[in-house]
């Protein structure tokens, strides 16, 4: 059944107000991977700010590996392509987490490092990935909301959702992704400025942040309870043992 609001190139850029981010828009029908495609463009400093948009996806992935599910037409999978981009890759995936929480709405949280979660759910994920091109580091952010879905494998059932689940209502994912591109550039921005802002919003914005929490790092679980967050440390817990653990964003899953 063809979407009721299909991604448009042409629609999402009218009006954009960004001068960076979204200069470029480029929406395809199924994609093995959204950050896969991106790839290819990531060697041309002219394509700094691209946006890559598909329908399907066959084989999105997630942090650690973990496929990404979701139905044609049913979510926003985006990719951005930076290859002009001072931000590290740590303060650069919590940047990421933010902007995609506001553009999600007020009620959206994050859970450590960059999920995205409405009423405790997982509405969307965040994989940033980088590339050594002839012309330096690229970095390229994958998002995926989940717009339209109804229903979820099983094994998600219990910890997953979407914006029209939780909003009670049909989102346009137009809009959404208007938002999204718009909420990236303001963020980049900011952070470039202070890194302490998009830390304080973070925080403002984790779900973690005094929680007592158990964390899998290397195979081993650590327990105790959340204290702050480091760009470079990553996590920081008041661990059982009495001394402070500290857990990078990329070596490490909150458990559940």
């Amino acid at each position: 059944m063809p979407s009721k609001d299909p991604l448009d190139a042409d629609r999402i850029r009218d009006g954009l107000k960004t001068k960076r981010i979204g200069r470029q828009v480029i929406v395809l029908a199924t994609v093995s991977s959204t950050n896969d495609t991106a790839a290819e463009y990531a060697g041309d400093p002219k394509n700094d700010g691209l946006v890559i948009l598909a329908e399907e996806q066959a084989s999105g992935r997630g942090r650690a590996g973990n496929r990404w599910c979701g139905g044609k037409g049913q979510s926003v999978l985006c990719s951005i392509v930076l290859t002009n981009e001072s931000l590290d890759a740590e303060l650069l995936s919590l940047t990421a987490a933010v902007a995609a929480a506001e553009a999600i709405g007020e009620t959206a949280r994050i859970k450590w490092p960059n999920d995205i979660m409405l009423n405790g759910k997982k509405a969307a994920g965040i994989l940033l990935e980088s590339k050594q091109t002839e012309n330096g580091k690229a970095y390229i952010i994958g998002i995926g909301i989940n717009c339209h879905q109804k229903d979820f494998p099983a094994e998600l059932a219990s910890t997953a959702t979407s914006i029209d689940i939780e909003m009670q209502t049909f989102c346009d994912r137009i809009t959404v992704t208007k938002r999204l591109i718009a909420s990236i550039e303001h963020w980049l921005e900011e952070a470039t400025k202070s890194g302490e802002m998009i830390l304080n919003r973070w925080r403002e914005l984790s779900t973690l942040l005094g929680q007592r929490i158990t964390v899998i790092h290397d195979g081993r679980d650590f327990t105790g309870n959340c204290v702050g967050i480091d760009p470079d440390a990553g996590l920081i817990l008041q661990l059982d043992s009495g001394t402070l653990g500290f857990f990078p964003a990329n070596q490490t899953t909150v458990g559940k």
